[in-house]
């Protein structure tokens, strides 16, 4: 992006701010339903700042404007904002987030704006803690943005669909059904959720609002006997209007929601998530209602997938894995021959590929294909404007995924091209031991899931290396590639809800990057699994993960003697599992590539 755009909507920003007697803006990254990935009408904070992370705060003053950032965007926001005047602020341990910066930057009387449509409760909170003694007001009420944000774009209206009936287990009539049942056991009479995934994991609909992920904009409003959906009317049709008729939930009008909550009386109790409910969603809602804050009662029960839902992931992975062995086979042979490919050709082969596979619907995320000093960017993304040929010697990390209505997937893999040195070999090694430890581990049933990243660490950090980001996350099933509550990162905290339990899905994705060199990843999703004929149960219930991502691991990368034996162990016993579950999926080039690269070692 043009950098004086930048700069001069930076300007006109400020002069609104000036003439509203606002000393600091917060842009953070967010909707009114606290989503990761944000229709084009909520991407504010993009727009005023150019850069392009799935992640990130912008604060803007008079005399600053800085955006805050985790460790995977430093490269990456540092190139974007250079020459706009906004500065990255790392998120790292010794540095100040962006509501300490405002605490210890900021007088008393000044004024702090944030729209509160996509403020989250308990960040509202963080920043009346953070601010409560410096007598600065926290004005929620003001959309700043548009005064600014002439163009911008309209919400959108694309129609809502059904997961096809073939891929459920469980009815909409059903889950409402459970989350009721929860709710009562809570105590509270009523349920607000915002969050999008449960919503449409909670109706079985799915739609095309977020870019990705197969959700809608609304919200939900649950009683004992009464459950309103809030959508825009125009998305539905006839067909998901009989569903809705049959499941017992109404049908009221997206910005109705407010207004359904201000009819609440202090005889009622609400319960909400405050790290998914806006605090502009509840701005209504009359004085005197009590609330229950606590993680959604859905968000943990679409966590834990059924047999069946398990089953049908593992034919979707058969689908992306025969799809993957099209693309490596063509990408290998278009190379050979000494075809001139971009990163950008990697992303349009893989939607090539994928989008002939049964029950595709669309990638899950953008895809991440890096090579050299571009794969060492964690979420780096190629666009026309900016990416890079393979050319020469180097690493290609390639990070992509597909939305099926079968599952979700997302899978890492690394590419030689030309030649690869002894060092990159050793570094892909070692990451190789890492993914392994931890998919070969066992631990307790219950276990918060932050404490076994260690395990797969483990290898790295005896070799005294790391990695900036978390080692996994939930996967939805035809919903968000990531999903709560679990994440398999030691820097998160431990709430009782990231316990593990049984039929989770999760990635396993260790990485090291070498800043300017090169970066590797290797990434499954798997499942976890009951112990099988456990040898000892007077300790409790132990899990494991069942790996059910499909493609071969590149042997040509390895370092053969930096392995164990029951590592080579691990690795030819998936390579058998790939090769007898994709070999009569495809034919040609593609299986001769898949019987080559699952050879054992």
């Amino acid at each position: 992006m043009n950098k004086q755009i930048i700069k001069d909507r930076i300007t006109s920003l400020r002069e609104v701010l000036k003439a509203k007697d606002i000393t600091a803006l917060i842009i953070p990254s967010a909707d009114p339903h606290l989503s990761e990935y944000l229709p084009e009408y909520w991407q504010g904070r993009l727009w005023l700042s150019g850069f392009t992370g799935s992640v990130g705060t912008l604060v803007v003053t008079q005399d600053f404007a800085g955006v805050w950032t985790d460790s995977r965007y430093f490269v990456h926001a540092a190139a974007q904002l250079e020459g706009t005047g906004i500065t990255l602020q790392k998120l790292q341990k010794g540095s100040p987030n962006h509501i300490e910066w405002l605490a210890e930057n900021l007088q008393a009387g000044n004024s702090i704006a944030v729209d509160g449509n996509v403020l989250s409760l308990s960040e509202q909170d963080r920043l009346v803690d953070a601010l409560a003694d410096n007598d600065i007001r926290i004005l929620t009420s003001q959309d700043v943005l548009s005064d600014v944000w002439q163009d911008r774009p309209a919400l959108p209206t694309a129609k809502l669909f059904a997961h096809d009936d073939a891929f459920l287990s469980q009815s909409a009539k059903d889950k409402l059904a459970a989350v009721r049942a929860e709710v009562a056991e809570i105590g509270a009479s009523h349920h607000l959720i915002s969050s999008l995934d449960d919503i449409a994991w909670l109706t079985n609909l799915r739609g095309s609002d977020v870019d990705y992920n197969p959700v809608f904009l609304a919200h939900m409003l649950i009683s004992q006997d009464k459950a309103t959906l809030f959508v825009d009317n125009v998305k539905v049709g006839s067909d998901v209007q009989q569903l809705l008729d049959d499941s017992g939930i109404e049908l009221a009008e997206y910005d109705e929601i407010k207004a359904a909550l201000s009819a609440l009386t202090p005889a009622d109790l609400l319960l909400i998530d405050p790290n998914k409910v806006a605090v502009g969603t509840l701005s209504e809602l009359a004085d005197g209602i009590s609330m229950i804050e606590r993680i959604a009662p859905s968000t943990l029960l679409k966590s834990v997938k059924s047999d069946q839902d398990i089953e049908h992931v593992r034919e979707a992975m058969r689908q992306d894995g025969a799809a993957l062995c099209e693309f490596f086979a063509e990408f290998e042979q278009r190379l050979n021959a000494g075809e001139r490919l971009s990163e950008l050709d990697v992303d349009s082969m893989l939607i090539d590929v994928r989008s002939k596979q049964p029950h595709y619907v669309s990638p899950s995320f953008p895809t991440i294909a890096g090579y050299n000093a571009n794969g060492a960017l964690p979420h780096y993304r190629a666009t026309e404007e900016q990416f890079s040929y393979l050319d020469g010697d180097g690493l290609l990390l390639i990070d992509s995924g597909a939305q099926y209505q079968n599952g979700t997937t997302d899978i890492t893999r690394v590419v030689g091209i030309g030649n690869v040195s002894a060092e990159q070999k050793r570094d892909f090694t070692l990451v190789l031991k890492a993914h392994v430890a931890l998919a070969v581990a066992c631990f307790p049933e219950g276990i918060a899931s932050p404490l076994i990243d260690a395990i797969c660490r483990a290898p790295l950090w005896q070799a005294q290396m790391d990695y900036g980001h978390g080692t996994g996350h939930g996967v939805g099933y035809f919903l968000n590639v990531h999903e709560g509550p679990q994440v398999i990162a030691y820097s998160a905290s431990n709430p009782p809800e990231r316990a593990m339990k049984a039929g989770m899905i999760s990635s396993n994705e260790p990485g090291l990057y070498r800043e300017g060199g090169w970066g590797i990843r290797i990434e499954n999703l798997c499942v976890n699994q009951p112990v099988p004929n456990p040898s000892e149960t007077e300790f409790g219930s132990y899990l494991y993960f069942e790996t059910v991502t499909l493609c071969p691991i590149d042997t040509r990368l390895i370092e053969p003697s930096l392995l164990r034996e029951d590592e080579k162990a691990w690795l030819n016993s998936y390579h058998e599992q790939v090769f007898n579950e994709l070999k009569d999926r495809v034919d040609g080039d593609a299986l001769t590539w898949l019987t080559e690269r699952t050879q054992a070692i």
